[in-house]
């Protein structure tokens, strides 16, 4: 009895080994499937609350800007964003997500006839920028700025030793930037700033006073680092050659094909073989 009571147990455990094997697979792929089901519903609700909490001039929302041109959005979710009243965005800017534009030192001023913050056709302006204007500021056109660059017409001031800084009045200065710049990542901008047009802020840099057109700064505080000449070009010189424009009518396939193409010539001129 004993033996055939563990040959009982033997087989009863082979069975149900099988069975929950079976029945665990089944659970998994259940589970599996309504992760991947879940994932693919929430990305989706994700994508249709973006596209209708965005900002533009047919569907303002709350925000009932100065102006606000053709074409330009304001990603969804906005940062923090008041004095609307005193912002004018030109057309066709890109405005990204969780950046924040303020006009004034708090919301619910007024702020007089004209406006405080100007913006003009074609910026650009990268997640998580911050564009702070307790005075005027004014970008121009076809600007692009990296992602959280921060740009402000005030600073602390600590002239008092014995007030704590932050309860000190402000210092405010108007900030301009010319059309044509590329701002770079985590740049920033500071009160008194007059930057030139076509000029090139590299990322991280702290920019104050005038920086003439055509120019190149960086560092902390940013220092020209190359100058452009009628005569002469850029100088220092560029180290790479200048990209070539993607002719008209070329279509991706083509240009992958010709990628293709040259990177099989390289290994060619690269091989051992071939000056043989």
């Amino acid at each position: 009895m004993p033996k055939n009571k563990n040959a009982f147990s033997f087989a009863g455990g082979l069975t149900g080994g099988r069975t929950g094997g079976r029945t665990g697979g089944r659970s998994s792929a259940l589970a599996a499937w309504r992760r991947r089901t879940v994932t693919r519903a929430v990305h989706a609700g994700w994508r249709w609350v973006q596209g209708a909490g965005a900002v533009s001039a047919d569907r303002p929302g709350r925000l009932r800007f100065g102006a606000i041109g053709t074409g330009t959005k304001l990603a969804f979710p906005q940062g923090t964003v008041f004095g609307e009243p005193w912002i004018r965005l030109g057309a066709h800017c890109i405005i990204g997500e969780q950046v924040t534009l303020t006009a004034g030192l708090m919301p619910d001023l007024d702020l007089g006839p004209e406006p405080i913050l100007r913006i003009g056709d074609g910026v650009v302006l990268g997640r998580g920028s911050h564009v702070i204007a307790d005075t005027t500021v004014t970008i121009g056109d076809d600007c692009y700025f990296g992602p959280h660059v921060y740009i402000t017409s005030t600073n602390h001031s600590y002239d008092d030793p014995h007030t704590p800084v932050g309860k000190q009045w402000p210092r405010m200065e108007p900030v301009e930037i010319g059309p044509g710049c590329w701002i770079g990542t985590n740049a920033v901008i500071l009160p008194g700033a007059r930057i030139g047009r076509n000029v090139v802020v590299a990322a991280g840099s702290v920019v104050r006073g005038e920086v003439p057109d055509h120019a190149v700064v960086a560092g902390a505080p940013a220092r020209v680092v190359r100058t452009w000449d009628a005569g002469q070009g850029w100088q220092p010189p560029l180290r790479t050659p200048a990209p070539v424009p993607v002719p008209e009518g070329v279509t991706p396939e083509e240009l992958r094909a010709l990628a293709e193409l040259a990177e099989h010539l390289k290994a060619a001129e690269e091989s051992p073989t071939a000056g043989q």
